[in-house]
C-alpha cells in the first residue's frame, strides 16, 4: 500500500456497483486538496470502476491492493 497518509477509510465491503464509488464520490469531497481517501471494495467491478472514475474526475490513484482473501484496497488522493 502506498506511504501516504489516509485521511479517510470507507468499508464499502457487502456493496455492489456503483455503491462503492458513489461513496468514494461523497468522500474524497470531505478530506483537504492533497487528502487521501481509503476504499475497501470486495465488488470486483470495483477494480475496474474506482480508476476509471478516478481518470474522469482527474483524482488521483495512488494505490490497489488485491489479496487473496478480503477487499480490494484502493488509496485516492483528491486533486
Amino acid at each position: 500500500m502506498s506511504e501516504a497518509t489516509v485521511d479517510v477509510t470507507l468499508d464499502c465491503t457487502g456493496q455492489r456497483c456503483p455503491l462503492p464509488v458513489i461513496k468514494l464520490a461523497q468522500a474524497i469531497l470531505s478530506v483537504p486538496i492533497g487528502g487521501v481517501v481509503r476504499l475497501l471494495a470486495d465488488d470486483p467491478a470495483a477494480l475496474a470502476d474506482v480508476p476509471a472514475w478516478c481518470r474522469m474526475r482527474d483524482q488521483e490513484l495512488l494505490a490497489v491492493d488485491r489479496p487473496d482473501d478480503g477487499p480490494a484496497t484502493f488509496d485516492v488522493r483528491r486533486r
